[in-house]
């Protein structure tokens, strides 16, 4: 684990666009260029370096990988404990159910594949859809029973922890929460994707750190929000 210093990325290329539209459009095209050589390198790195992040039988929060995006479902063969996000009630809002490869997922809210709720799960037009033959649908997970979450990003300010996604804000609405945000997260990207001054509105909520291809990094300053000193879930980052 490191501390951003001259992270690989922070220094290459042009200066992006500065609003956030145009950041996304700009970080969306660096990473998926990047994401053929990051892939397997980030991979290896999540699990040279995420083992001592968490409890035993502790989940992982991970995520359904869109185009463009890492995808870390086989830390399933070392992390049988894995859990993926979903949106979805009245009103919408971001949750996490426990996942295993093969197990029977519906899109949300968002369109996104995501474990069933108990007793159902939701279409596409967001309406409930009863599911009796779909075995052992996975209830919600409190906030306190996750290690750690990861959550894919555009891009990344490796001094301010902020992060530059899709800008739906689940992530940021999620965390807003206390209880969500006492647990520690880290956004997964390319190191291409790095960008110091990333701009931040109001509403977003740093990161305590990030994973790319070199590995696992903490912000520097801690995030703002951090669990205080001596919690040992801010400890293990």
């Amino acid at each position: 684990m490191t501390s951003p210093g001259t992270a690989a990325g922070e220094a290459e290329g042009t200066p992006p666009p500065p609003d956030k539209r145009a950041l996304r459009r700009h970080f969306r095209s660096l990473r998926a260029a990047a994401l053929a050589d990051a892939q397997p390198r980030i991979l290896a790195a999540a699990r040279r370096d995420l083992p001592h992040l968490l409890k035993p039988g502790q989940p992982l929060g991970v995520y359904w990988p869109l185009a463009g995006e890492a995808d870390l479902r086989p830390l399933a063969l070392e992390h049988p404990r894995l859990a993926l996000p979903a949106v979805a009630g009245e009103p919408p809002r971001l949750l996490y159910r426990l996942w295993r490869p093969g197990a029977p997922l519906a899109p949300d809210r968002c369109g996104i594949p995501a474990p069933l709720a108990p007793g159902g799960s939701r279409t596409n037009d967001g309406h409930a859809q009863l599911l009796p033959d779909v075995p052992d649908p996975e209830p919600e997970l409190p906030p306190h029973a996750l290690g750690l979450l990861l959550v894919p990003a555009l891009a990344f300010d490796p001094a301010s922890g902020v992060r530059l996604g899709y800008g739906g804000g689940w992530y940021d609405r999620l965390r807003a929460d206390p209880a969500w945000r006492a647990v520690p997260a880290l956004a997964v990207l390319p190191a291409a994707g790095l960008c110091p001054g990333l701009p931040r509105d109001p509403w977003d909520v740093p990161f305590q750190g990030w994973l790319d291809e070199q590995g696992v990094h903490r912000s520097d300053p801690p995030a703002p929000g951090d669990a205080e000193e001596g919690d040992p879930a801010s400890a293990r980052l």
